[in-house]
């Protein structure tokens, strides 16, 4: 064998040690085709099926002139740094962001978040971040 073909197929071999393995796995992945794989909510709790009352958001909704308030409120019992909703997520109608609230567990007693949208109409997202039981989505009209 030439010197050039040795080189040649050494790069060949070491290039396809590098692609087979990934190849495997991506092959081998579950594709994500069910929202509870991303999120859990009220019809669709999956594995967390007795957490749906301390864990999926509830939304009210007021209106001030053309201001908007969105009260979200997550019924989850705040215990430190152990077991606490680390955050609330408001989506618009698109799915986009439109604000957040972070809670600090040495701090806050309650998982509440006020939002205030000016001339907003359509569908509202709120999602709740569990530090152990995932997140969870709920939807209101404004």
């Amino acid at each position: 064998m030439e010197r050039r073909d040795f080189i040649r197929l050494s790069v060949i071999g070491a290039g396809a040690s590098f692609i087979s393995p990934t190849l495997t796995l991506a092959a081998s992945e579950k594709p994500v085709t069910q929202t509870s794989d991303i999120y859990y909510t009220k019809d669709s709790a999956g594995r967390w099926e007795g957490k749906v009352a301390t864990h999926l958001p509830t939304i009210e909704i007021t209106k001030a002139g053309d201001d908007t308030i969105v009260k979200v409120v997550t019924a989850h019992e705040i215990k430190g740094y152990e077991h606490y909703i680390v955050k609330h997520i408001l989506l618009d109608k698109n799915h986009k962001f439109m604000d957040e609230h972070l809670f600090d567990p040495t701090k806050d007693t309650a998982a509440l978040s006020t939002f205030t949208l000016k001339n907003y109409s359509g569908t509202v997202y709120a999602l709740s971040l569990c530090n152990k039981h995932d997140l969870w989505l709920n939807s209101t009209e404004v």
